[in-house]
């Protein structure tokens, strides 16, 4: 009895400190939240990246002196085991580019060439343009019925607050020029993928590499679409379109790291972070110099506590994310700690607030939610009941692996009318908005690093879900 009695006083003091550790915790994950709020560490850092280095595209000079910049930036605010990761990287370098319709009338188009293009040759291409209005109309149409034309699309993008719509909408960019060069088009005009009804087009990539059949493709503003479709429905049109580029295919680019040093699992790491190049238009101000700085300030005012989290957290500055490569690059690198890092999370969509969290698949009933239910709600974000699905295009990598990862969603109901154009510039994001979510990311991060919380074990552990959820 005695001994039955001792082991329930320990293990009641046992509960009795963790109770008071993680009541310690708490209270320092919201001080961070409070201070983030305050803190301008992330605009400065969004300041400097997209007036001092400006566009940076793989391949540039810009983006080696990016690589330099994150570099110097992790070291001058307190990152250890600063590393540069080289990887292979094959570049694209935008030459001149213009479009016009020659008939029903002359009208200059103001196109912007989709990344990764191939080109048109010096002479350009004209032709007469066969129209769609959605990509299956286009799909639709049978292989070999559109040999000579110029396609064009006009689908819009639907504007949501989770940035839904892109996915629908972006396949026009993603596979258009394959799809179309199989039913025998020379060349690609598409809306661009925007929320906007600017004039300013929108780039980003299309499908490249070897094996891949592609013709030249570009997008055009939105007011501009919608002419070539009123026109369209009146009488034939005729388009002339060149794009010239380069491609070096020799070239390389870099994962930059820094770390928070974990100060009794050091081992175990939380990896957080968002990429460091962009495309050529624009600043790349909202994707993603405020990626980089959010998760670069959150892990800042995590590393200035008097005492570092249990675990480690790393923030990485992805190297080629707009035309990939830096995700795989990362796994292959890493491959070797994979079981040890313990979570991963990316932001890459602008800067504009947090609204939701989701966790890896089988936490939403561990006490985590709660706790974090309880510190997010003066940011107005909710704990949301779906498990997180894609934290970031440069963690799938780390995803396909079985590493667990969340989802910070930001409200993307303008993200996409600045997205990849001339617009993406610093004047666009909203500093109260990007300090809010400095304050989700670091206080969420901390309880996550001084805990020893398993999600891994926790996925496992959880019903499957039911057919047809």
């Amino acid at each position: 009895m005695r001994l039955f009695r001792t082991l329930l006083t320990a293990a009641a003091a046992t509960a009795l400190m963790a109770g008071a550790a993680h009541a310690q915790d708490v209270k320092t994950a919201e001080a961070l939240r409070d201070k983030a709020l305050l803190d301008r560490t992330a605009w400065n850092v969004t300041e400097d990246l997209t007036t001092n280095i400006g566009p940076r595209i793989v391949g540039s000079p810009a983006m080696a002196r990016a690589k330099d910049w994150g570099v110097a930036k992790l070291k001058a605010l307190g990152f250890t085991n600063v590393k540069v990761e080289e990887f292979a990287k094959p570049s694209w370098t935008r030459g001149e580019e213009s479009a016009e319709l020659v008939a029903p009338y002359p009208m200059k188009l103001n196109i912007v060439g989709l990344g990764r293009t191939v080109p048109t040759g010096p002479e350009g291409i004209e032709a007469e343009v066969a129209l769609f209005k959605t990509y299956a109309e286009m799909i639709a149409a049978p292989e070999g019925s559109l040999k000579g034309k110029i396609v064009v699309i006009t689908q819009p993008m639907v504007r949501a607050q989770d940035g839904a719509g892109y996915g629908v909408a972006g396949i026009s960019r993603r596979a258009g020029p394959v799809e179309a060069a199989k039913r025998g088009a020379v060349a690609l005009l598409i809306r661009s993928v925007s929320t906007s009804d600017s004039t300013v087009p929108h780039t980003g990539v299309t499908a490249f590499g070897d094996g891949v059949a592609s013709i030249p493709s570009a997008a055009m503003g939105v007011p501009e679409a919608e002419q070539l479709e009123r026109l369209a429905a009146k009488g034939p049109l005729r388009i002339k379109l060149k794009l010239a580029s380069t491609v070096d295919p020799a070239d390389v680019a870099w994962n930059i790291s820094g770390e928070i040093k974990g100060s009794e699992k050091p081992d175990e790491v939380v990896v957080i972070g968002g990429h460091l190049d962009s495309w050529d238009v624009g600043t790349g101000a909202l994707d993603d110099a405020t990626g980089v700085a959010i998760t670069t300030a959150a892990a800042k005012l995590i590393g200035d506590l008097p005492k570092h989290p249990k675990r480690t957290i790393r923030v990485v500055m992805f190297g080629s994310e707009e035309s990939g490569g830096s995700s795989e690059a990362y796994v292959a690198a890493h491959k070797d700690e994979l079981p040890k890092i313990v979570l991963a999370g990316e932001s890459d969509t602008g800067a504009d607030r947090i609204y939701s969290l989701k966790l890896p698949a089988g936490a939403q009933k561990h006490a985590i939610a709660t706790v974090a239910s309880n510190v997010l709600a003066p940011l107005k974000i909710y704990v949301n009941r779906d498990p997180s699905a894609h934290g970031g295009s440069d963690i799938e990598g780390l995803e396909e692996a079985g590493v667990p990862s969340i989802e910070l969603e930001q409200d993307a109901s303008r993200y996409f009318d600045y997205h990849h154009t001339m617009d993406d510039t610093l004047n666009k994001v909203r500093p109260d908005e990007l300090a809010q979510n400095v304050a989700a990311w670091a206080s969420f991060i901390y309880l996550v690093a001084d805990s020893d919380i398993d999600f891994r074990a926790l996925k496992a552990a959880a019903p499957a879900a039911p057919a047809g959820h």
